[in-house]
């Protein structure tokens, strides 16, 4: 490997590595002897700065690996089987900095809206295509170098998750308050391309990108089909902390909306085979109407993004109602290990909950309380159970008669160290409340917590 002879200890200093935090049992990695807290730093004379390029170079049959082992550089060969993982983690997904920074401005930007003493991760904005390929998230492709450019087309970076809010430029530029955007539909074709692969989204506000905007930008992104795979139509979002001039959609202009969404659907499942362009679930609950069968979010990916998330719920509720029923005829002299249940949830999913929660106390005799809890922190309209506050959650939860266990959307906690937006634990929030506390998706998971096999069940000290 010529970079193992060329590399002296200043350029070592200098170079991107990958620092690894495990190695996987029977493993390539394993196998050679690599080693928890080792850094690698090359593949076979590749240099890399994440797990992209790990993953691309290390498709090869032979490897070499270049690894920084305290003050050593060492050299490991490695033969690897067509499908074999080099089975390495590492201790971020990108090794040069830890997350590509974003350099729009968007009014509606959640950093931007933020309100004080929150988790330190949080008034990061990221913007990072890297973890767009590798995690979904969305991008605006404002930010990228011509290094990048070349990573994308080289390595086949697809599919790509791409924030596009409206397709006419100088729009887009204001939307983005950034008047060196370049022209997102030129972006877009040279991906299409070159077989680039891209869901986009639109984040609507009303009087800015709605209307005949929304109508073209559509449009237009349809033109790129099929490497355009989808467009999601998301309503902005506002949190009390928001500085400028836009706003939310009344329920009339959010009905119009879903209307205008639902009503272009068919001409595109016709010429596509697909849908194509799709309400987030939040249109369906604002204006209080049934959410779309499974079938018509034809098989997209895009759970993540506020998509077909609800259906999700109502559909395991159905099969867990067939489960419970089941169990109930097998262990007819058996309760359940709770018979009284809080769960709390923020106004927007309210509805299917309650609905849900009847059923579940009339099939199983328990008595399920919900509790729609208010965000005062981010202001009450910010009504999604996973921006709720632990300590909005803990305050109004003391006001109340609770059950013998309290349950928490687990989306609360959506964080690798299972923290809430302002850093406290499920057991934080059993200790301050004195109650119980578990975590949730789905009803199966209340159904767990009644039977005792819940494995997020927080007792307090």
């Amino acid at each position: 490997m010529a970079l193992f002879q060329e590399l002296n200890p200043e350029q070592l200093d200098q170079a991107t590595y990958g620092a690894i935090t495990a190695v996987e049992p029977d493993s390539v990695a394993a196998e050679i002897g690599l080693q928890p807290g080792d850094q690698l730093l090359a593949i076979n004379d590749h240099q890399i700065e994440d797990i992209i390029d790990v993953q691309f170079y290390s498709a090869e049959e032979s490897l070499e690996l270049l690894i920084r082992r305290g003050e050593e550089l060492l050299l490991f060969e490695a033969e690897r089987a067509y499908g074999q993982g080099l089975g390495l983690i590492f201790e971020h997904p990108t090794f040069d900095t830890d997350i590509r920074r974003c350099n729009n401005l968007c009014e509606f930007c959640f950093v931007l809206q933020m309100a004080p003493k929150f988790r330190r991760t949080l008034y990061i904005k990221d913007d990072d295509y890297r973890y767009s390929f590798l995690f979904g998230h969305y991008v605006t492709l404002t930010n990228l170098s011509e290094h990048d450019w070349w990573r994308i087309e080289n390595m086949g970076l697809s599919p790509l998750y791409v924030s596009v809010h409206v397709t006419d430029t100088e729009t887009r530029r204001r939307f983005l308050r950034n008047d060196a955007a370049p022209d997102i539909m030129t972006q877009l074709r040279w991906l299409a391309e070159r077989q680039i692969e891209v869901h986009t989204q639109l984040v609507v506000v009303p009087e800015f990108n709605d209307g005949p905007l929304l109508e073209r930008s559509i449009e237009e992104l349809a033109s790129l089909w099929p490497a355009v795979r989808s467009v999601s139509v998301v309503p902005v979002g506002l949190t009390a902390h928001h500085k400028y001039t836009m706003r939310t959609h009344t329920t009339a202009e959010a009905a119009a909306t879903l209307d205008f969404v639902e009503g272009i659907q068919p001409a595109y499942l016709e010429k596509f085979g697909v849908r194509f362009v799709y309400p987030t679930d939040e249109w369906y609950l604002v204006t209080e109407r049934p959410v779309p069968p499974l079938d018509q979010y034809d098989g997209q990916a895009l759970h993540e993004n506020g998509l077909g998330m609800v259906r999700h719920f109502l559909d395991e509720w159905a099969v867990v109602q067939n489960e419970i029923k089941e169990w109930q005829q097998t262990h007819p002299a058996e309760t359940g290990r709770f018979s009284h249940l809080t769960l709390a949830t923020g106004k927007l999913f309210a509805g299917p909950l309650q609905k849900a929660a009847a059923d579940f106390s009339r099939i199983t005799g328990a008595n399920i309380d919900v509790r729609e809890m208010i965000n005062f922190r981010l202001g009450e309209g910010i009504t999604a159970a996973g921006l709720l506050l632990a300590e909005d959650v803990i305050m109004q939860l003391k006001q109340l008669e609770l059950g013998e266990v309290v349950i928490l959307p687990r989306v609360m906690f959506d964080h690798p160290q299972t923290v809430s937006l302002d850093d406290l634990t499920p057991a934080d929030v059993a200790a301050r409340i004195d109650r119980p506390v578990a975590l949730a998706d789905t009803m199966g998971d209340v159904w767990d917590v009644i039977t005792g096999q819940s494995k997020t069940l927080h007792i307090p000290l």
